[in-house]
């Protein structure tokens, strides 16, 4: 190593080490993923930049691998004070409805379009909604890989299904198209899905790639059928309560930070889905490719009918984009 090198290394410790005496709030955020998920890599940056961004008043604090708790856990506890932040979406439509509309299966063609909706006006209702009724203020998105069907066999058509118990998360809507699908969705949380794949209570679960990768799915699930039945995105969160205690120039910092921390995922996720098929090949997982519109055919209907009503015109106007 350099002396220059070195030098560098030790004010970047030194930096670190002030910043931190110096913080005057700290921010807990906790999240599902582990170390080597874009998620962790995007939090770390982001708290790398709101450090910059404030001269060290504010500290985030990243907890990953649900060490702060399961994702309804700390939203419950950012609502009541005991964390901060998190990187949650869809189960959100607990609190606020049109949530929802992040992750409509079959309603989103392709990244472009999701981008459209999310930074658009029905994004900005969706935000909206999430601060007026959760007391929670997204600060900025990422894009998620497609959600896919892992088993232990080919899944090519709704047909297919028979009953089939998968695990999904606990979002009602999800539970609704997978039943008009044909088959038997369990909720569960994200940490009890490996042992629940290996003991064999669950028969398969559906994640993007990354989860499924970062989770170690791989292991006990040897079959990915690409039903791409979800594209969708998820927020960078903090609460109300966490925000209203930061001064008008940090949380000007903060959001700056979280615009940053955007652009950052963004490239990590598109070099990441190019590298993950290939990674999962090497692992001995087949990829089988489905009969798509089948599923969105069959699905359709149901996740229309699903939505609340108050918000079924926003989720056709979806569709029909």
């Amino acid at each position: 190593m350099t002396p220059t090198r070195m030098i560098a290394i030790t004010l970047a410790a030194a930096l670190t080490t002030s910043t931190a005496m110096a913080a005057d709030v700290t921010l807990k955020l906790g999240h599902l993923a582990n170390e080597e998920n874009i998620w962790h890599k995007a939090a770390l940056h982001f708290a790398e930049e709101v450090a910059a961004g404030t001269e060290g008043r504010v500290e985030v604090q990243v907890f990953p691998n649900e060490s702060l708790g399961k994702e309804i856990d700390v939203i419950n506890g950012m609502q009541l004070g005991t964390a901060d932040m998190t990187i949650t979406g869809e189960s959100l439509q607990n609190w606020a409805p049109k949530a929802a509309l992040l992750a409509l299966p079959y309603a989103y063609r392709s990244l472009e379009h999701m981008d459209d909706v999310a930074s658009g006006e029905i994004g900005d209702q969706i935000e909206a909604e999430i601060i007026a009724n959760a007391d929670i203020r997204p600060l900025t998105y990422f894009a998620r890989g497609p959600r896919n069907l892992s088993a232990n066999r080919p899944i090519t058509t709704p047909d297919e299904l028979n009953g089939f118990k998968l695990r999904v998360p606990n979002v009602p809507l999800f539970v609704t198209a997978w039943q008009a699908l044909g088959a038997n969705p369990t909720p569960m949380a994200f940490s009890e899905v490996f042992t629940s794949l290996q003991n064999g209570t669950i028969e398969g679960q559906e994640n993007p790639l990354a989860l499924f990768q970062s989770g170690g799915f791989y292991e006990v699930q040897k079959t990915v059928n690409l039903t791409e039945h979800v594209r969708s995105w998820i927020y960078l969160t903090i609460s109300e309560n966490a925000w209203n205690k930061l001064s008008e120039d940090d949380q000007a910092a903060v959001q700056a930070a979280a615009d940053s921390t955007q652009a950052f995922e963004r490239e990590l996720f598109l070099t990441d889905e190019k590298e993950l098929i290939a990674e999962l090949e090497a692992a001995g997982v087949t990829f089988v490719e489905v009969d798509q519109q089948a599923f969105a055919d069959a699905a359709r209907d149901a996740v229309i009918g699903a939505v609340d009503a108050d918000i079924r015109p926003l989720a056709e106007q979806i569709f029909n984009n």
